[in-house]
């Protein structure tokens, strides 16, 4: 049976450690590490989300700066928004929840936040630094995904490593980040030939495609370690019959499950890593401000 990543011990552990650090950061400061949050619009997902990044914020010791913006709100209004927010020394990182309403440019707003507070690490700068080896704010969820992956393994040089999907918020970033500790590298995609022949050469498995269990036993080496990223709603009948909702990853859990060596579940695997590498960018950011 493989060994259950518990995302949710792993991200209070990071938690805790940046509880202790905003206490001595505030008190050398005298202020706490401020992170801005802005969500534009209702969209359920999204002030879920929002909820969540606050209240670890709060339980983490960081001043959390809650902006809420009408669905109808102007682009000019969202960069003024953004633009206060960056001159403001108060504020360490900022987020805007994505996805924005329509008619608001996602990558305008991407690149209007200073590079310095952008604690998602999406800007143009910290993806550019990533990958030549040099200062950055890292993309949450793959940073999570490392942390888990050292936690298990230690020391990762040497391993062969395949990444299901090449989005440049997780796939791009997460192969940049093996490379740095000296993984062999495979990214595969929608038309990779052969896709599951390459996975399962792999000691390590990244799934993050956005289908639902597509990944099956067929994919994974026995003894390979797996980390799912993706979250899927799909309908299963229940008892009574009727269609309930479910959240799964990409990777058909109990599938896999009994040749991995290890294997992260969804929901309770990556997620709370995503919003606790989140505070830490938080602090990291804080820190650098504070230094210049």
């Amino acid at each position: 049976m493989a060994i259950r990543i518990d995302g949710k011990t792993v991200a209070a552990q990071v938690l805790d450690n940046v509880a202790t650090a905003a206490t001595l950061f505030e008190k050398d400061f005298g202020l706490k590490p401020g992170l801005a949050v802005v969500l534009v619009g209702e969209d359920p997902a999204s002030q879920v989300y929002v909820r969540n990044k606050i209240a670890r914020a709060t339980e983490s010791g960081l001043n959390s700066i809650e902006h809420r913006l009408a669905a109808d709100t102007d682009q000019q209004t969202l960069d003024q928004l953004v633009a206060d927010l960056n001159a403001d020394p108060s504020v360490h990182g900022i987020l805007v929840q994505l996805p924005l309403p329509d008619h608001l440019d996602e990558d305008r707003i991407i690149r209007a936040i200073d590079p310095a507070k952008d604690v998602d690490g999406f800007h143009p700068v910290n993806v550019g630094a990533l990958h030549i080896g040099e200062e950055s704010l890292e993309p949450c969820t793959p940073q999570g995904c490392m942390i888990m992956l050292e936690q298990i393994h230690g020391e990762l040089s040497g391993k062969h490593a395949v990444i299901v999907g090449r989005s440049n918020i997780v796939g791009k970033p997460m192969a940049a980040m093996l490379l740095r500790a000296n993984c062999t590298v495979t990214i595969v995609h929608s038309r990779t030939p052969n896709a599951a022949e390459l996975a399962r050469q792999a000691d390590i498995v990244v799934a993050a495609v956005g289908r639902a269990e597509m990944i099956d036993a067929s994919w994974i080496k026995p003894g390979a370690t797996v980390i799912d990223v993706g979250i899927n709603v799909v309908e299963r009948p229940s008892g009574n019959g009727e269609a309930q909702r479910k959240l799964v990853g990409d990777v058909n859990y109990a599938d896999v499950e009994p040749q991995a060596y290890a294997i992260t579940p969804v929901p309770g695997g990556v997620g709370p890593m995503t919003i606790a590498c989140l505070m830490k960018n938080t602090l990291i950011a804080a820190r650098r401000l504070q230094r210049k």
